[in-house]
């Protein structure tokens, strides 16, 4: 009996995947232990959040292919319907000048949250919709899809989630077959909007001065070393001491003397290269590098369109995740909010990855039972 339940729950579990993510979330409770200074009760919590997201992980694990196809369009349609919502008075709550929440009466969601599992799927669907005959207007249809959400996100303004959403239907596109020749011309147009953007009388014309002011600031961050700018150099100063071995667990002088804004969401990298070090940090991209591979190689060996597309996207946004924001806290990207996945506290970002996982497991769990 016992034993007919544990294979019953491993059954759609990918051993690889699973090790890596735990490892990680073993990293990340040692870590946010030292982050909140010894506080407990949030390493309770992220254990909490912890099971919660590998419930949903397993939950979607055992879901077919053919049914994560079938729930692409209404995920999609749902959120864009609850991001319209946002904008109604009376539902959408503002918080630090963004309205991002909807008030759904018990509590309050953050639809862009939906948005980054229901819009790689929504694309995947379309391009396995299509498969047989696609052409430059297929790519042109799913550009506006694309479109369509993340201008609904940066208008609340959440940059950082609309640039992860439009990185992971960019990703989609890519695999799907988008030509170099587009790619080249998409390239010189990032290329002249980040000029743009590093132009503050050119910037404030294309972005929120708030935005724009987060961009001078990484380029410059001593212009404002009490405000704007006290977030990159505090969290440069602590990767910086961490040295090659770091301080020690529980000995960071920056973390526990209260220097380092955000320690235990966006800044907690600065928290471990602090205190782990060079090596510490070479031991979480490992572990990361490996999540990645094992997406990607999940992605290759894919029964379907749609399971490559969706598994490469799932996999390579990650790696999105991870760059933007270890980006941030060193200095080389500009502050907007984005997790470290896995290892920075809060259940949300950890539910949304773990779902992923889900999916890569489902897609993984597919081929086996096609071979089988």
């Amino acid at each position: 009996m016992i034993k007919q339940l544990w294979n019953r729950i491993k059954q759609p579990i990918d051993p690889w995947l699973f090790l890596f993510t735990l490892l990680v979330f073993g990293l990340s409770v040692v870590l946010l232990y030292s982050a909140s200074n010894r506080d407990i009760d949030k390493v309770m919590d992220k254990t909490t959040f912890m099971g919660v997201a590998v419930a949903a992980m397993w939950l979607i694990a055992n879901v077919s292919q053919q049914n994560l196809m079938r729930l692409a369009l209404p995920a999609y349609v749902l959120g864009v319907l609850l991001l319209v919502l946002v904008n109604v008075p009376g539902l959408g709550v503002t918080s630090h000048g963004a309205t991002r929440w909807l008030n759904v009466g018990i509590t309050r969601i953050q639809p862009s949250e939906l948005m980054r599992i229901a819009m790689p799927l929504m694309l995947a669907w379309y391009f396995h919709h299509f498969e047989a005959h696609l052409n430059w207007k297929h790519f042109l249809a799913a550009a506006a899809l694309l479109v369509l959400p993340v201008g609904l996100i940066l208008k609340q303004p959440d940059l950082g989630t609309g640039l992860l959403i439009a990185s992971s239907g960019f990703y989609i596109l890519f695999f799907a077959g988008l030509s170099w020749r587009l790619i080249g011309l998409m390239i010189l147009a990032g290329g002249g909007m980040a000029y743009t953007v590093m132009h503050w009388d050119l910037c404030i014309h294309l972005l929120h001065e708030y935005q724009c002011r987060r961009v001078a600031t990484m380029l410059d961050p001593m212009q404002d070393p009490l405000g704007a700018g006290y977030h990159i150099i505090q969290g440069t100063i602590a990767i910086g001491s961490g040295g090659l071995l770091g301080k020690g667990w529980l000995n960071g002088t920056q973390t526990h003397l209260d220097f380092i804004p955000e320690r235990t969401t966006d800044f907690i990298f600065a928290v471990f290269g602090e205190e782990f070090g060079l090596l510490g940090n070479a031991i979480l991209l490992t572990l990361y590098l490996l999540v990645i591979i094992r997406g990607l190689t999940i992605a290759n060996s894919a029964s379907t369109l749609f399971g490559r597309l969706l598994a490469g996207a799932i996999a390579l946004n990650f790696f999105t995740y991870a760059f933007v924001n270890m980006g941030m806290v060193s200095g080389i990207l500009p502050v907007v909010g984005v997790p470290l996945p896995l290892v920075s506290y809060g259940g949300t970002s950890m539910v949304s990855i773990l779902t992923g996982f889900g999916i890569l497991m489902s897609i993984n769990r597919d081929k086996k039972l096609m071979k089988a």
